[in-house]
């Protein structure tokens, strides 16, 4: 298996923002502030940030336009998670440090090519029971939903909003957009994982296994998935933001390398 790029690799990183449909943003040409749903982990997110007017000024604009997205009913909507990721400009982790910001998590970006079949199967070792499902099925889009909230945090969704998604939801799955697969042990949800295809790149995201189902697995299961599902659709490379002390290890073992880091910062709003 050919290793990609960096120069791949970093220009699929730039090229992964995500902004979920209706969202409301704040944007300028320096910046891309989201609110995400409020089962997210973070729901206030800046998820870009380019080069343009000096940083401290940049910061000082997101957190007044932040402030109308905060939810008093939902606490982790007080703080911006504000990602500083490969292609982030000079000075701003000290201008993010000199308004209060405090680190929140660091995350590995880690790609491999995809190839054959045989070359994309990670050794797997789950329970013998293990069975995997796709989010177009709206019983699993959310069991995949709530396994998020649970393990990540974030407030629960309700079942109304879930079905006003759901369409689109099932709709990409089936069109080789991509979607949510979801592992289950004796017939409950027990872990999960999504891919993003965007022409040629495969965006790994949000793998998740509930603390009592680790070390069975699961999560090289749902990994498999992912990938079989990217290469049966046309895309040739794998790319992933992997906590460093948890899943990373793991996708290192399913060749997967590293390219470098991500770090994000809670800021708070006030």
């Amino acid at each position: 298996m050919i290793p990609p790029s960096r120069e791949r690799v970093h220009a699929a990183s730039a090229a992964w923002v995500f902004v979920p449909a209706g969202a409301p943003r704040a944007e300028a040409d320096e910046y891309l502030l989201v609110r995400h749903p409020d089962w997210t982990e973070r729901p206030v997110q800046v998820v870009r940030t380019h080069a343009g007017r000096p940083m401290a000024e940049v910061v000082d604009e997101v957190l007044e336009r932040a402030r109308p997205m905060v939810d008093p009913a939902v606490p982790s909507s007080a703080d911006v998670a504000w990602w500083v990721r490969l292609d982030a400009p000079d000075g701003l982790e000290e201008a993010l440090v000199a308004h209060g910001a405090r680190p929140d998590e660091t995350v590995d970006v880690l790609a491999r090519t995809i190839a054959d079949a045989g070359d994309d199967e990670p050794q797997l070792h789950p329970a013998g029971d293990v069975e995997l499902r796709w989010s177009d099925d709206l019983a699993v889009f959310a069991d995949a939903i709530r396994l998020a909230a649970d393990v990540f945090g974030g407030v629960a969704t309700d079942r109304t909003a879930l079905e006003a998604t759901f369409p689109g939801e099932a709709a990409k799955v089936r069109g080789g957009g991509g979607g949510a697969v979801v592992a289950y042990l004796d017939g409950r949800p027990v872990g999960s994982g999504g891919v993003t295809v965007a022409g040629p790149d495969a965006r790994l995201w949000g793998g998740v296994v509930v603390p009592e189902a680790r070390g069975r697995g699961v999560y090289r299961a749902v990994l498999a998935a992912r990938l079989a599902y990217a290469r049966e659709v046309g895309a040739d490379l794998a790319i992933v933001k992997g906590r460093v002390e948890t899943s990373g290890p793991i996708l290192r073992r399913a060749g997967f390398a590293a390219f470098g880091q991500e770090r994000s910062w809670l800021l708070p709003i006030g």
